[in-house]
């Protein structure tokens, strides 16, 4: 979901990779890199090379699914976390 969010403006792998670990969210590129490649595959990522510097780099955006997918996890985010603190609420955890 974090991806996906994150991928509602462009981004390279690394700058992804970087933007993601400023929010305080860590993810290993064995990991964030296939995932981006099977997000683009299933059609939820527009990708096009541009130029950066002396290197061309793939940029990542979401495609139009991958905004309606965003926004149903968003929604499925938010009914588990109402549920969540419900029940911590209720139970006096804190």
């Amino acid at each position: 979901m974090a991806v996906l969010i994150a991928l509602r403006e462009p981004h390279y792998g690394y700058s992804l990779r970087k933007k993601l670990q400023a929010l305080g969210i860590d993810i290993e590129e064995g990991t964030l890199y296939p995932m981006i490649r099977r997000l683009a595959e299933q059609g939820y990522l527009n990708s096009k090379w541009l130029e950066s510097g002396e290197r061309k780099k793939r940029y990542y955006q979401l495609s139009d699914e991958g905004y309606v997918l965003s926004q149903e996890l968003i929604q499925e985010w938010q009914a588990i976390s109402q549920i969540l603190d419900k029940m911590v609420y209720e139970n006096g955890v804190s």
